[in-house]
């Protein structure tokens, strides 16, 4: 087809380009990730590990090889998921599942994850009660009226921007590395090999660690992250 003698390539208006940034902004690539990266050092974790190296030293350290590369499959696994599907973490089961089996396994991720926020709320209602002395109840009740009141009415790209800054506070472990003196050989030696006893304080220990790091919420909250889809131009000529 032609215009006048002309391609139809060349009869219509070249179409402007869009520009796209050399880089993309850091405050972008540490965003979400970072947020939901530290979001896994909750403070029902906290309180677990430290229950954990209390008692045992370092004869957790074993752990680490097992928990890490288990959490990051699940990440992995999720967002592909989601990624592909385009559906969440119910939407997925209810696609291949029975009724009968999707109520009853939405029901325990809905009990472990609000199991899991009480603990937050409650190990950081105990941290507060550390500098102030007042009743518990206040501060769970208070944390719980803080959160829920920050993500409705709050503007969201500025309560992702307090909560990025919030993350440095993670450097405190840093910190604490090169305060307190930590026998990088012992560390080695149990993280390599496994000191394991069947006492029952060990092995709820180890539940507790594997639980904490491998949180309900990590693979249910990945997977409604939908990508937004590239609409194709029209064709022009035809």
């Amino acid at each position: 087809m032609r215009t006048k003698g002309l391609p139809v390539s060349e009869a219509v208006a070249p179409q402007e380009k869009v520009k796209q940034p050399d880089r993309p902004k850091l405050a972008d690539i540490m965003g979400p990730g970072l947020i939901t990266g530290a979001s896994d050092d909750d403070p029902s974790g906290i309180p677990t590990y430290s229950q954990a190296g209390s008692p045992f030293g370092y004869a957790l350290g074993w752990t680490l090889l097992l928990t890490y590369p288990l959490m990051c499959a699940i990440q992995m696994i999720s967002a592909q998921i989601g990624r592909v599907t385009r559906r969440g973490l119910a939407g997925n089961m209810r696609r291949h599942f029975p009724v009968a089996l999707l109520y009853p396994l939405v029901g325990l991720l809905v009990v472990a994850n609000t199991i899991n926020i009480g603990a937050d709320l409650g190990a950081a209602a105990a941290a507060l009660k550390l500098l102030f002395d007042l009743p518990e109840v206040v501060y769970i009740a208070g944390f719980a009226v803080l959160s829920v009141s920050l993500e409705i009415f709050m503007r969201y790209s500025r309560y992702a921007s307090v909560l990025r800054w919030l993350t440095l506070s993670l450097f405190a472990y840093v910190g604490t590395v090169f305060v307190v003196g930590v026998p990088w050989g012992t560390v080695v030696k149990n993280l390599v090999v496994p000191h394991i006893t069947l006492m029952a304080e060990y092995l709820t220990v180890v539940v507790g660690v594997f639980g904490a790091t491998i949180s309900p919420y990590l693979f249910s909250g990945k997977l409604p992250k939908r990508p937004k889809t590239k609409r194709r131009m029209p064709r022009r000529g035809l």
